[in-house]
């Protein structure tokens, strides 16, 4: 499935019912009153956040959403019929804008939400409603209100916990792709990722998290250069962020120490709450360097004055000691927020 993480698409509630205006006719009552029913209420239209759902694609060939009108008002003080409300499946996830002003409506972040984007029109009174002792037979009645209409901007932002960043080919697929079941595209040249990819990481005594990577990022990226700047919102839920270094860079690529520096120059200028997040740098493809921890990794660790952990995405090597890492920095992170909403 082809994955669209913005879309656009206008809503129209429907229109509320007329009034009726009906009297009585009946054998033997020579004198009927009014009896014009309600027109309906026209029908709303609902966002609801989907879990089953992962991309917007269902929007980019069905822009126009409607709900149906109320019907008249009919005689015998009978109510027109309430039109059914549209209710749209979107992403968990997703945060809706007006379009035209740029207001948003609701973020949509957990499962279920659900928001009224355009309220039905009101159904029009019936002339029953206008009868009283000095006029009674009145010809009156209300038209239903039209509903309303817009345009909305839907901009999906991914659920993770965990967020995987780095320089191309630092080996971020290969790393879901070890630790949970997830499928991403994985080859020996950079940009394979082309959109972000989820996996969720299961971990003994029932633990597991949501892991996402993101295509990866180059120097300028905050300003619209490369792949990665179209991505960094689906980071910006996480709650710990992953950052994915190649140990043993090919001749003419940054080294590992400004590979970080040049990812850490992207996020805070793109965001800074997104480059406050817990960090965890983590040294990949140990495999090259054989058995022993090599001293490139000390030398890291020394250069960025930082902890360094590291592993080898192909063998599987330290990934063990990763995942119970990140479940820790997950819980410590949990622990401060109880704390700080207390």
């Amino acid at each position: 499935m082809k994955f669209i993480d913005e879309a656009e698409i206008c809503v129209r509630s429907g229109k509320g019912g007329d009034g009726c205006v009906s009297f009585r006719r009946e054998k033997y009552v020579p004198k009927g009153g009014p009896d014009g029913g309600d027109g309906g209420d026209g029908g709303s239209v609902y966002l609801e956040a989907d879990p089953q759902m992962s991309t917007l694609v269902d929007f980019t060939g069905h822009h126009h959403w409607t709900a149906e009108n109320g019907r008249p008002g009919m005689g015998a003080n009978c109510s027109g019929k309430k039109g059914q409300d549209e209710l749209v499946k979107v992403p968990t996830g997703t945060l809706v804008y007006d379009r035209d002003n740029g207001l948003l409506l609701r973020d949509l972040s957990i499962d279920g939400d659900r928001v009224c984007v355009a309220r039905g029109g009101i159904g029009g009174k019936g002339n029953a409603r206008f009868a009283t002792s000095t006029h009674q037979a009145p010809r009156e009645f209300e038209p239903g209100t039209p509903g309303e209409e817009r345009w909305l901007r839907l901009e999906l932002k991914l659920i993770a916990d965990v967020g995987v960043v780095g320089l191309p080919n630092a080996g971020k697929s290969t790393l879901l792709s070890r630790v949970s079941k997830a499928k991403p595209k994985i080859a020996d040249y950079p940009f394979t990722t082309l959109v972000p990819n989820l996996g969720i990481v299961s971990l003994s005594g029932f633990r597991r998290f949501v892991m996402a990577d993101v295509p990866g990022l180059v120097e300028g990226a905050h300003d619209g250069i490369g792949l990665g700047d179209q991505f960094l919102r689906h980071i910006e839920r996480t709650r710990v962020i992953v950052h994915l270094i190649d140990l043993f860079p090919l001749e003419g690529n940054p080294t590992p120490a400004e590979a970080y520096r040049t990812i850490r120059n992207e996020l805070e200028s793109y965001s800074p709450t997104l480059a406050s997040k817990p960090e965890l740098v983590v040294a990949n493809k140990l495999d090259l360097a054989g058995k022993a921890d090599p001293p490139e990794l000390a030398d890291l660790a020394t250069e960025l004055d930082c902890d360094v952990l590291g592993i080898s995405g192909v063998s599987g090597r330290g990934l063990e000691p990763l995942t119970n890492r990140i479940w820790d920095m997950l819980e410590a992170h949990r622990d401060d927020d109880d704390a700080s909403s207390r």
